[in-house]
C-alpha cells in the first residue's frame, strides 16, 4: 500500500497513547485526520488543539463527509476496540482500507531506518531515552512513544523521517508488523497470557520478531535472555556493561564499558537499576549507530523521563509523592527496589489499581508478594480495560493474599483521606488504568496538606 496516495485517515480509538502519537504524525506530514474515542481525555484535547476533529459517539452519521471516500481514506483501529463497534463495521462494510495500528506503523517505517524497542517491561522509557539521545545529537528522527516525554511534552518526537524509533509491542503480536534495522529486547517475563496462553508461546513470538530484523541489522539483548545478539548488562560482563553505579544527592552516576572504550561518570536522573539498564541499551544502540559518546553523555544527563514512569509529583524534605505506571509484579518489584534504595529508612504507602482481570488471575501470587513489600498497601478495584469480569477475580481476593502490616480495599474518593490519616512520608500511586486521572487532583490536595 502506498501511503502517499492516501489523503484522509480516520482513527477508531484515537485517544489511545499509541494511536494519538500516530495521528499526530499524520497531521505533521499534512494528512487530513479525524477519529473517534469513547470519551474526551488529555490525548484527545492535544489532537483537537492540532485541528483534528474527534467524535465521542459511535455514530456513523457523525463521520465527516471528507472521510467517506474509500479511495482516499484509510481507517486505523486499535485492538482495544470491540469487533462489534458500529464505526469499525461501517468502514469494513463499505470496503475501506482498514488496518490495525501496528500494521500502519509497519507501513510508515518500512523504507526507513527503524529502531524497535521490544520487551515486556521498559519499552516506553527506553524508547523515550533513545529518541532523546538521537534528537539531541541532531539526527533526523521521528519517535512514537507509549507515554508523554517530559522533555518534549508529547508522545511524538519529530525532526525528520530518516530514522524511526518505535515501541515493538508484543500485545496481540503487534510487533510482528515491524521490520527493524536495530532492535532490542529488554525482558520476556510472562505477560499477556490471555493472548499467548503460555510463556513458551510468548518466547516463540519474540523469536518470530527477531526473524523480522533486516539483513545486516543488529539485535541488542539483555544479558541472560535466551537470544543471540549484542548483550548488555548492569554490573555484569557483557558487550555493553554499566559499572561503578553510585547515587549522589539523588542523581545516579555510572560508567559504561563498550567493546572499544570506557565512558566514565555518566549522569542520569531516573532512579533504579532497571532504568540504568534502559539507559544502557539506548546508549548502546546510539553508539552502534555512530553517535559521539560526548554528545550522548550530555543528552543522557538532560533526559527528564516519561510521565507516569517514576514521576515525582511532590518532593520535599517531609513528603514524597511518586506516580508510576507499573502494572506487572516484575515492574512493582523494580519500583519498590528503586524507592527503597532512595529512602532506605522511610515508611512507604502504595495505592495500586490492578489492570485486567486476566493478568490479576494469572499473577495473583506474584502480585501479592510484590505488594507485601510495602509498609501499607491500599487496593482499588480492578480496571477492566478491554475485558469482562471473571468470576471470583477481584481486588478483595488479592487483598487476602497480601501480607504487609497495613492493607485495605478503598475507593478512589478515599485515597486522600487514607494517605493523610496514615501520615507516611513516602506515597506512591501505581497502575495502568484510570488511576492516572487522580494524580493531579491528589497532588494539589497533598501539596496543600503537606
Amino acid at each position: 500500500m502506498n501511503l502517499k496516495s492516501i489523503h484522509n485517515i480516520y482513527f477508531i480509538g484515537i485517544g489511545g497513547i499509541g494511536m494519538s502519537a500516530l495521528a499526530k504524525y499524520f497531521v505533521v506530514i499534512g494528512k487530513n485526520v479525524s477519529g473517534y474515542d469513547k470519551k474526551p481525555s488529555l490525548s484527545t484535547d492535544s489532537l483537537i488543539d492540532l485541528g483534528v476533529s474527534i467524535q465521542f459517539e459511535a455514530n456513523t452519521s457523525m463521520i465527516n463527509k471528507l472521510f467517506k471516500d474509500p479511495l482516499k481514506t484509510m481507517v486505523v483501529f486499535t485492538p482495544a476496540i470491540s469487533q462489534d463497534n458500529s464505526l469499525l463495521n461501517y468502514f469494513k462494510s463499505k470496503y475501506f482500507q482498514v488496518f490495525k495500528r501496528s500494521e500502519v506503523l509497519g507501513l510508515v517505517t518500512k523504507n526507513t531506518q527503524c529502531f524497535a524497542i521490544a520487551g515486556t517491561h521498559g519499552k516506553t522509557t527506553t524508547t523515550s531515552i533513545l529518541a532523546h539521545l538521537l534528537y539531541q545529537n541532531s539526527k533526523k528522527v521521528t519517535a512514537f512513544i507509549g507515554g508523554i516525554s517530559e522533555n518534549y511534552q508529547s508522545n511524538l518526537i519529530h525532526r525528520g523521517t530518516e530514522i524511526f524509533v518505535v515501541e515493538a509491542d508484543e500485545f496481540d503480536r503487534s510487533f510482528l508488523s515491524l521490520n527493524p534495522d536495530f532492535a532490542c529486547i529488554t525482558s520476556i517475563d510472562a505477560d499477556h497470557l490471555d493472548i499467548y496462553g503460555s510463556e513458551e508461546d510468548l518466547e516463540l513470538s519474540f523469536l518470530e520478531f527477531i526473524k523480522n530484523i533486516k539483513p545486516f541489522g543488529k539485535l541488542f539483548v539483555k544479558k541472560g535472555l535466551p537470544f543471540d545478539g549484542i548483550t548488555y548488562g548492569v554490573n555484569e560482563k557483557a558487550d555493553y556493561s554499566a559499572l561503578n553505579i553510585r547515587i549522589i544527592k539523588g542523581v545516579y552516576f555510572f560508567d559504561i564499558q563498550t567493546p572499544k572504550k570506557l565512558i566514565k561518570n555518566l549522569h542520569f536522573n531516573l532512579p533504579g537499576i532497571h532504568n540504568i539498564s534502559n539507559a544502557l541499551v539506548a546508549m548502546a544502540m546510539a553508539i552502534e549507530l555512530g553517535c559521539s559518546t560526548v554528545g550522548l553523555a550530555e543528552a543522557l544527563e538532560s533526559f527528564k523521563g516519561v510521565q507516569r514512569r517514576f514521576t515525582f509529583q511532590i518532593k520535599t524534605d517531609k513528603f514524597i509523592f511518586i506516580d508510576d505506571y507499573a502494572h506487572h509484579p516484575t515492574e512493582i518489584n523494580a519500583l519498590y527496589r528503586a524507592v527503597r534504595e532512595m529512602y532506605p529508612s522511610k515508611k512507604i504507602a502504595v495505592v495500586f489499581q490492578p489492570h485486567l482481570f486476566s493478568r490479576t488471575r494469572d499473577f495473583i501470587n506474584e502480585f501479592a508478594e510484590s505488594l507485601s513489600q510495602f509498609d501499607a498497601t491500599f487496593l482499588l478495584e480492578i480496571y477492566p480495560a478491554r475485558e469482562l469480569p471473571i468470576d471470583g477475580v477481584d481486588s478483595k481476593w488479592l487483598l487476602g493474599k497480601i501480607k504487609c502490616p497495613i492493607k485495605k480495599l478503598i475507593y478512589k474518593s478515599e485515597i486522600f483521606n487514607e494517605i493523610t490519616d496514615l501520615g507516611y512520608p513516602v506515597f506512591i500511586t501505581i497502575g495502568a488504568g484510570d488511576i492516572g486521572v487522580e494524580v493531579l487532583k491528589l497532588k494539589e490536595k497533598l501539596s496543600y496538606a503537606n
